[in-house]
């Protein structure tokens, strides 16, 4: 299934992506997501059927994710990334946080505020937890797995450097757009075998594949899930491939308000984010 959330009168509401449109699925509400066993309660009502499909056009996305409990990034994650800002290659996963306030819907505007100005993309592949997780192994992680969704872990460098913690640069307001879409994991046969591709006013600058991944979709899940209880609905950015601004040498031109930065991962929908001021 291929799903999305949009906005309504009453919130958030979800529909499944067909060949006629976009159904809305009125017997759920966005917080689906959130519950138990979301993927049977989706598939359940995908086959009730609903309202009547409307065009994708005529909708007011919605991030696809509204309500993850927990964001989970990862740093480093691939090998001519690390590369690229001249770090070590990791032994174990680099783990840290974003928060609501970062999530943001396709093709709405993030403002870059006048606290930073070395503002930086990140094209990554989301992974969305479909029911609770603890101490889960490696082999068994994907089937803890809702689906996967296109995401930008975009950077205040400058406020990320400040400190050995890297939060403040990747927690501004908006600073987590995803979607368009929530696909599930039964369409996507491989995580680690998709290209992921980053545009800046329709310049290529991230062109990569997830098998370029250091600790796989499955092992960071597994490797999260060691730590702290995963529950359906939190959400997982599992790191970004080399091309981004940090990695480039100087003189570096870093996002600026005006710039529209696409991000994409292959079968998952392309990710429009308009940069203001």
């Amino acid at each position: 299934m291929k799903l999305l959330m949009f906005q309504t009168s009453s919130g958030a509401a979800i529909g499944a992506v067909t060949a006629e449109g976009v159904v809305a699925l009125e017997s759920l509400s966005a917080d689906v997501l959130n519950s138990d066993a979301p993927l049977d309660r989706l598939q359940a009502a995908v086959q009730r059927g609903g309202a009547s499909p409307r065009p994708e056009s005529e909708l007011q996305l919605a991030p696809c994710v509204p309500h993850p409990g927990k964001i989970i990034a990862v740093g480093l994650n691939y090998r001519r990334h690390a590369q690229e800002t001249g770090a070590a290659i990791p032994e174990t996963p680099i783990l840290f946080s974003k928060f609501n306030n970062t999530l943001a819907a396709n093709c709405q505007s993030v403002k870059l505020p006048s606290v930073a100005t070395q503002y930086d993309y990140e094209v990554e592949l989301g992974v969305v937890i479909g029911r609770r997780a603890s101490m889960v192994s490696v082999e068994q992680a994907l089937e803890n797995v809702l689906g996967y969704c296109t995401a930008n872990d975009l950077s205040a460098r400058d406020l990320q450097m400040r400190t050995s913690q890297w939060l403040l640069g990747k927690s501004l307001d908006g600073f987590c757009p995803i979607g368009p879409y929530l696909v599930t994991r039964d369409e996507v046969s491989d995580p680690q075998k998709l290209e992921l591709k980053t545009w800046v006013n329709g310049d290529l600058r991230q062109n990569s594949n997830t098998a370029d991944m250091i600790f796989s979709v499955a092992e960071v899940v597994s490797y999260a899930s060691r730590y702290m209880t995963l529950e359906p609905g939190d959400l997982i950015i599992t790191g970004t491939p080399e091309g981004v601004i940090l990695g480039m040498k100087e003189p570096r031109v870093w996002l600026k308000p005006g710039d529209e930065v696409v991000v994409e991962v292959q079968g998952l929908g392309r990710l429009v984010t308009p940069l203001v001021a």
